[in-house]
């Protein structure tokens, strides 16, 4: 306990200990004897230094007791001014470097996650998983194919509706060609036709023009023996 030295009077120095006193009524004069002294001090030091001082004092009967070089109201306002700004200079760094140092805390946070989760994934670290987060495990390893194994049917059925439309038109292609080759046949066979036709024609033009040049010429009667009865 830290002790006051004091002198009462012709008594001389006395000690007394900084506790709180227990009997009222000494309580209740030191704590007059004290207020005034305390209010005398900050009156000294206001004029002597030229301070600007409040002092408020709440007695334990809820009293208030105070001083003021100049308006209370004014200095206690300064008070607030002051240390306000000098809290939000300091509470701005603060906060910057509270608020970077949380995010990157989250960050790996969330990157040990994920490659726990990984692992979990791949079969490994699993000696550290309850039996209810390898239920959850499960399920979600059961979604995920559940997911897989629709996207793969999707992609089979787009697929086979490609293929199927390419099939379609190769068919389509091999038909025409087809009635190509049966019109290019049908063209083949009519030209041998239509030579034989032309060859009778000619065949029989031929024998025509013969019988013509077979046939014996008939005389022509002189214009002079020609004599008029």
């Amino acid at each position: 306990m830290q002790e006051l030295k004091t002198c009462h009077g012709n008594m001389g120095r006395g000690k007394i200990e900084i506790k709180r006193i227990e009997n009222n009524t000494n309580r209740q004069v030191t704590f007059c004897k004290r207020r005034n002294g305390l209010l005398k001090k900050a009156y000294e030091l206001s004029v002597l230094c030229d301070a600007e001082i409040a002092l408020v004092v709440f007695s334990t009967r809820g009293r208030v007791y105070e001083y003021s070089s100049n308006n209370i109201r004014e200095t206690i306002e300064r008070f607030k001014k002051a240390t306000a700004d000098t809290s939000n200079a300091y509470t701005a760094q603060e906060i910057n470097a509270q608020f970077y140092q949380q995010e990157s805390k989250k960050l790996r946070q969330q990157i040990q996650m994920i490659q726990n989760s990984n692992r979990h994934i791949m079969g490994d670290g699993l000696a550290t998983l309850n039996v209810k987060e390898m239920k959850q495990l499960e399920t979600r390893l059961e979604r995920s194919i559940a997911r897989i194994r629709a996207k793969k049917h999707e992609l089979i059925l787009a697929e086979t509706e490609i293929l199927q439309k390419r099939m379609e038109q190769e068919n389509a292609c091999l038909r025409a060609k087809i009635a190509e080759n049966d019109r290019l046949q049908e063209l083949s066979m009519m030209p041998s036709g239509q030579d034989y036709a032309i060859q009778e024609f000619f065949a029989c033009n031929v024998l025509q023009m013969n019988m013509m040049e077979n046939m014996p010429a008939y005389p022509v009667s002189d214009k002079k023996t020609l004599h008029l009865g």
